[in-house]
């Protein structure tokens, strides 16, 4: 192999910590990794447990952006980026996802010349009113090498042109869940009154359903209506708008803290439905074999709703409950995304590529 390199890489959101807990642990056996945290999610609950359940490396540059505006957090970003990448001058910059830390990463990058490598890259939900859209698409356009979880982003990308720098590498997420599973039980949230396999689990937190308050109270008139305990860690932007519409939860409705990634994989795994608007918690319930109702008009995992493991219900409080009431699917799960070796297929096409000289 030709000498080490350096990997500038880009985190700032819960799913980024997950993903960049994988590829960093293969990355640092034989490459210079310099972590940079954007600081957007900051909290502890948040970021910091994050790094400490799933063993990443104490960040070597915490830029603390915090909460603003798309605007002004992702230029706050873009400025404190560059400097880092000015001082490093790195042999690739990498990001994950599809995130403001994810598309401010690759544009201060790819205006500095220096090669950006996509996570997560070609998945697309269709709407460009989803932010998180927006980053996805621009991010995979200025990246000099694409690393797909399914073949189906592939094909995402060879319809927008991008046919060349492609890999197919699988779900890093698959790699980390396969580790987490095996020290998730200890890490169960005691909460009383709690049945395993008797409880809907609950997570929202994209701008499409907390900032609109129609839909917001669709949700939570949905989760109100079930004829189960709900178990609802709520994410400070949630929190917020809950607190805005002064909505008050019935008594099966729990609110609590978010709690950290082994405590998540320990509720998902107990749960006989999950409730989310989250990506990544739609493929994990998946890989659980928890059904899933997705609190959302379309998904990027698509193929989680083709195999029957997954209903898109949107907002609307009777689909929602229509969906939670399902029986478990009858439909086989076969694989999907990956064998939980993605991460060495990611670091190995970082180390395929030469410095500015990306192949198809």
């Amino acid at each position: 192999m030709s000498k080490p390199l350096t990997i500038v890489t880009i985190v700032g959101a819960r799913p980024q910590f997950i993903k960049a807990a994988a590829i960093s642990r293969v990355l640092r056996q034989r490459h210079r990794e310099v972590l940079v945290h954007t600081g957007q999610h900051y909290d502890a609950s948040m970021s910091a447990v994050f790094f400490q359940e799933l063993d990443i490396p104490e960040p070597d540059v915490n830029l603390a952006v915090g909460s603003a505006s798309h605007g002004a957090q992702t230029g706050a970003m873009l400025a404190g980026i560059e400097e880092v990448l000015l001082a490093e001058r790195p042999d690739w910059t990498l990001v994950y996802g599809d995130t403001n830390s994810t598309l401010a990463g690759a544009l201060a990058a790819a205006k500095l010349h220096i090669p950006v490598a996509h996570v997560e890259a070609g998945l697309r939900s269709f709407n460009r009113a989803m932010p998180e859209e927006i980053n996805r698409v621009l991010t995979d356009h200025v990246s000099d090498l694409l690393l797909c979880p399914s073949q189906t982003a592939v094909d995402n990308l060879a319809r927008e042109g991008i046919t060349h720098r492609v890999a197919l590498v699988g779900d890093v997420m698959a790699d980390v869940l396969r580790l987490a599973v095996e020290r998730a039980d200890a890490a169960l949230p005691d909460i009383p009154g709690v049945e395993s396999g008797a409880y809907a689990l609950a997570t929202v937190h994209r701008a499409e359903n907390t900032d609109d308050p129609a839909r917001l109270r669709g949700i939570l008139t949905g989760l109100s209506s079930l004829e189960m305990m709900v178990i609802f860690p709520v994410h400070p932007r949630a929190r917020r708008a809950i607190a805005t519409i002064g909505w008050t939860p019935p008594d099966h409705v729990r609110l609590i803290e978010p709690v950290g990634y082994l405590s998540m994989v320990a509720l998902m795994r107990s749960a006989r439905v999950i409730l989310t608007d989250s990506g990544g918690v739609q493929k994990e319930a998946y890989w659980l074999g928890v059904p899933c109702v997705t609190l959302r008009d379309e998904t990027e995992w698509v193929e989680t709703v083709t195999h029957g493991w997954n209903t898109l219900v949107g907002a609307d409080p009777e689909q929602i409950v229509a969906a939670a009431r399902q029986p478990y699917p009858s439909m086989p799960r076969p694989p999907l995304y990956g064998d939980g070796h993605a991460a060495e297929r990611c670091v190995a096409a970082l180390e395929g590529v030469g410095r500015l000289k990306v192949e198809g």
